[in-house]
């Protein structure tokens, strides 16, 4: 790099890979250095992709380097500012400007954020949405087997696409994880991810059908809009919460963080704002002894930057993986010829420059949108629930 960059065009890359849509983000400059990033609002990709075309209006031309400069100029230029589609926008740019950054300086993201804490970063593995019950306990062993010591159960019912009747799973899924922990042995940390699908009447009676120790976390019982619904479940279990995956600033963070209602944050680095919010958030989550595990359900670019991130902190417990799972092809080696890799339950951390992620930018501008929608739940009555 011998003159100061310039960003010479943005291209959204909303496409099908695997099972669902990825929204992809690259960002050029005028000496051919390029970045890649990536979106998490997954379901709504074409609003994303409207808002980075906004964007792109007035940062072609920019200097891709002040990064921090161009964060507070993309949030802060419209009246109607933040939002989970905005934010999405955002976290794709700024995860695309730190990958321009780390190539044209030579060195891993990571670097630009401290440098490394970590060189191996553990992850927590799921049983999958289509195991319930004993099945669900084998899968879990299979995992414990091939290194995992950290492990995630769905509740009975997650993979309806009809009906979902809250009364009906707690008592079941409640049984199965008793049952687990006998199987497992106390050395393994076992999580729920209820996917915010209960009412706080509904999670407290599901936490008081559990023996005592058998939940090291308790992922997303409840809709996150109300902290003070939180506070009230707080009041009545003791089980460490892990929230905050649909998060899409420090802001939305700042009760959970303040008045200590959750132990983990589920932070995701392609809905928060990117590196730059997610650094923020996790040093406020240190001065609070809130550890981190990233929500980590998309693709290797997700992951790329994810794993920079929890290189780069101190406060981390897990990061989310999906590869063990049923095959949903989201780490398509022809859409991403190099990527993470797991190394048995951790990532390595890469020292390649950027984000060490690359796309065939080829194959993904001969892959073709395809409209996804997540099942619209309901109940027997017929009433709307929370997918």
């Amino acid at each position: 790099m011998t003159t100061k960059l310039k960003i010479t065009a943005i291209k959204p890359y909303p496409v099908w890979v695997g099972t669902r849509n990825q929204m992809l983000v690259k960002v050029e400059t005028d000496q051919g250095i390029f970045g890649w990033g990536e979106s998490g609002l997954s379901g709504r990709e074409k609003a994303v992709a409207g808002a980075v075309e906004h964007y792109r209006e007035f940062l072609v031309g920019r200097d891709p380097m002040q990064i921090g400069r161009i964060w507070q100029e993309v949030y802060r230029s419209q009246y109607f500012e933040g939002g989970r589609v905005l934010q999405a926008a955002i976290s794709a740019i700024d995860i695309a400007l730190h990958d321009i950054k780390g190539k044209a300086l030579g060195v891993p993201v990571y670097e630009l954020l401290g440098g490394k804490q970590r060189d191996r970063i553990p992850t927590f593995a799921s049983t999958g949405d289509e195991a319930e019950g004993d099945i669900a306990i084998e899968r879990a062993r299979e995992l414990c087997a091939q290194g995992w010591q950290a492990i995630r159960f769905f509740p009975a019912g997650q993979n309806s696409r009809d009906i979902f009747e809250p009364r009906q799973s707690i008592g079941a899924t409640a049984s199965m994880l008793n049952k687990a922990r006998r199987a497992l042995g106390d050395d393994v940390v076992l999580g729920i991810d209820y996917h915010h699908r209960l009412s706080v009447a509904e999670a407290a009676s599901f936490c008081n059908k559990l023996d005592r120790g058998v939940l090291d976390f308790l992922e997303e019982p409840i809709r996150d809009e109300t902290p003070e619904a939180y506070e009230s479940l707080r009041t009545m279990t003791d089980i460490p919460f892990a929230i905050g995956e649909e998060f899409a600033s420090k802001w939305q963070f700042l009760p959970y963080i303040e008045r200590g209602i959750h132990q983990f944050n589920r932070l995701d680095i392609c809905n928060v704002g990117g590196f730059t919010e997610a650094m923020k958030v996790a040093g406020w989550s240190e001065a609070h002894y809130v550890d981190l595990i990233p929500h980590n359900p998309l693709g290797p670019v997700c992951t790329a930057a994810t794993v920079h991130l929890a290189a780069a902190v101190p406060n981390f417990a897990w990061l989310e993986t999906r590869v063990p799972e049923a095959k949903l092809g989201f780490d398509n080696s022809e859409f991403f010829p190099v990527q993470p890799r797991l190394d048995g339950p951790d990532y390595p951390v890469s020292d390649l420059p950027g984000l060490g992620v690359e796309v065939n930018e080829e194959a993904v501008q001969a892959q073709s949108f395809r409209f996804w929608e997540a099942p619209h739940l309901k109940r027997r009555d017929g009433s709307v629930t929370n997918w």
